[in-house]
């Protein structure tokens, strides 16, 4: 059986309550998340035969860690324990006009030091169709980065889909040192997941951009970035517009064979923002593993990351029939 597998960093998420500020808090509420990890549990969570891998501490954290992972159906045969900390996020949440906020202590965690040597790459890949990677991984370590090009050149040669995701997060480095690396791993990528801020900042694009029409902006953006890596077969990106923390709208947007295709756009209201945009990814790797058309691709990922953002934590715990009830009625309605 075909599998999708994600490689990245999991950690324990410490969560602010009652829309707290850090300087005010004295508890937090504990989850788990990771970008990879979420996209495979959603993707579990869809009927998709998922993997994960990561380096964790061998303690009893790891093993409540491995549990939530199972509970979610992912398979973690190639969750390697070894080195001394789980990395951690905590997260204040906001309210109103303040925006949610994030602090990383993942420095020296057990997955920053993985080593490629430590993979059992005939298990991980066998029968993989799609592997998932993202821009936080190589910003941990300069490990990381080796490791990432390793894995990313092994998955080519066995002809495996490479999606990646971009997820610049200017707190790990900078972009400058983002643009160095992701750059070189372009080349391999298939499924590419990058906003016109991605574009702009770390290819270097520079395009006069119309100051009213975001399609034709990322229209425009994808045809160059197409023509100097035709390797890749699938550009995906959300626009966002924010109305204030608790309201926001989605539209989503997928370049394949020089078309753009648009979602439907939604509005709607914020239980958990966090984990958005890798319900996104998720959904968008359903609709290509399963051969889907194109529009259908995009309204399937648009209509996971709105999910999402109903859910508390990090991952998208909907199954794929909510996902196409939201599609098809703009609504989840009530299931009797």
């Amino acid at each position: 059986m075909f599998k999708i597998v994600t490689l990245g960093e999991i950690m324990l998420r410490l969560s602010t309550e009652n829309n707290k500020r850090f300087s005010q808090s004295s508890s937090f509420q504990g989850d788990y998340g990771g970008s990879e990890a979420n996209v495979a549990i959603s993707l579990a969570n869809f009927g998709i035969n998922s993997e994960f891998v990561t380096k964790i501490p061998n303690n009893p954290l790891s093993e409540s860690l491995l549990k939530y992972l199972k509970s979610n159906d992912v398979c973690t045969t190639n969750c390697i324990l070894g080195g001394e900390r789980l990395g951690t996020y905590y997260l204040e949440v906001g309210t109103s006009v303040r925006s949610s906020s994030v602090i990383y202590d993942r420095k020296y965690s057990s997955f920053s030091t993985l080593n490629f040597s430590e993979l059992n790459i005939n298990s991980i890949l066998d029968n993989c169709k799609i592997l998932h990677l993202s821009g936080i991984t190589p910003a941990l370590s300069s490990s990381c980065r080796a490791l990432m090009l390793f894995i990313i050149t092994e998955a080519k040669k066995r002809k495996i889909l490479i999606s990646f995701d971009f997820n610049y997060r200017s707190k790990l480095w900078t972009i400058e040192e983002a643009s160095k690396v992701l750059t070189t791993y372009l080349p391999y990528i298939d499924i590419c997941f990058a906003g016109i801020l991605d574009a702009k900042y770390i290819l270097k694009i520079s395009l006069e951009e119309s100051s009213l029409n975001f399609k034709d902006n990322l229209r425009s953006y994808y045809s160059i970035i197409s023509k100097k890596y035709p390797n890749i077969k699938y550009f995906l990106s959300t626009e966002r517009i924010v109305h204030s923390v608790h309201e926001n709208s989605l539209t989503g947007f997928l370049y394949t064979n020089n078309k753009l295709f648009t979602s439907q756009s939604y509005n709607f209201q914020i239980v958990d923002r966090v984990g958005g945009g890798d319900a996104f990814a998720a959904g968008a790797l359903y609709g290509i593993f399963m051969s889907l058309p194109a529009q259908e691709v995009i309204d399937f990922a648009t209509g996971a990351s709105v999910y999402k953002h109903t859910i508390k934590g990090d991952a998208n715990l909907a199954k794929k029939e909510e996902i196409y009830n939201l599609i098809n009625n703009n609504i989840s309605s009530v299931s009797r």
